[in-house]
């Protein structure tokens, strides 16, 4: 059973990720490159303040939130009237330089090495030793940003972001700040991959920047394009499907090296395979869907 409280963990870890992404990437179509960045900010932010400063679960968690959301206000400001392509490529390379910083800068971030001996996490006296006591709080986590994710997205605030990625000259000739509510979302989200990130360090107990690569920003824009980008369950669906399959794949008997590739392969089959048959994941709205809801 610990292997299954394992697995159901990082699935709400990556479900925690790919509905903060969905809000940027589903909603209000900002492809962004960088949310590992943030994801690494929070884990790094809170790991550090629970080592060398001693502080509590929750002040850490809100700390490495609200540090992430700084940055996301830089990089929404900075990157205000880039789009495409240009957003794409801006977001990268804060991906890459978070990276470089936090696998370079050794004195503080441990470098390669890491940082180890994350304390478990103590929440009103109750210190989580199990693995079981974790996924109660993930779990409950997990439940609050669905939830939150769905309210936002059927919110008058969440039809203006779907305007801006249907039509973003038109949403602004309606009078919408467009830049105010793209920076809006764009924090919002980096601050929620932070918490994914502060929940994955007290998770794990150790942590270094492989975890945090482009790679991972990759994966995650994979969960909720195939699961289905814009939905409120899309994400939940990709989550489940992505994180299960390399599992899946520990029981074939294939050695490490080829079982790493391997997963590489499957993941970009199956990302062509929905570009190119479901576009819009498992479930995004179709046109004969919209056409059978208006009947």
């Amino acid at each position: 059973m610990e292997y299954v409280f394992h697995l159901l963990i990082l699935i709400g870890i990556y479900i925690i990720l790919s509905v903060s992404l969905n809000m940027v990437v589903g909603y209000t179509g900002l492809l962004s490159m960088a949310h590992a960045a943030f994801y690494g900010i929070g884990a790094y932010v809170a790991a550090i303040m629970a080592i060398k400063l001693n502080c509590a679960f929750g002040v850490t968690v809100l700390c490495s939130i609200i540090f992430s959301m700084f940055f996301g206000i830089l990089i929404g400001v900075s990157t205000l009237r880039i789009k495409g392509d240009y957003f794409v490529i801006a977001t990268f390379a804060f991906q890459v330089i978070t990276f470089s910083i936090l696998n370079n800068w050794v004195g503080f971030t441990g470098g390669p090495d890491g940082i180890p001996g994350i304390p478990q996490p103590v929440i009103l006296g109750w210190r989580v030793t199990s693995s079981i006591g974790f996924l109660l709080i993930v779990g409950g986590i997990c439940a609050i940003i669905i939830w939150g994710g769905h309210r936002i997205g059927n919110s008058p605030f969440g039809r203006v972001l779907k305007a801006i990625r249907e039509d973003e000259i038109f949403t602004q000739s309606k009078g919408k700040s467009v830049e105010t509510f793209k920076i809006l979302i764009f924090t919002l989200g980096a601050g929620i991959a932070a918490l994914a990130g502060s929940l994955y360090a007290y998770y794990v107990s150790y942590i270094n920047p492989t975890s945090f690569t482009v790679m991972e920003s990759i994966f995650i824009i994979c969960i909720v394009i195939i699961g289905g980008a814009g939905s409120t369950w899309g994400p939940v669906i990709g989550a489940l499907v992505l994180v299960t399959l390399p599992e899946i794949l520990r029981f074939v008997g294939l050695p490490n090296s080829i079982a790493a590739n391997l997963r590489q392969i499957l993941y970009g089959g199956l990302l062509v395979t929905f570009m190119i048959w479901r576009p819009r994941g498992f479930l995004g709205k179709y046109a004969f869907q919209n056409r059978e809801a208006r009947k």
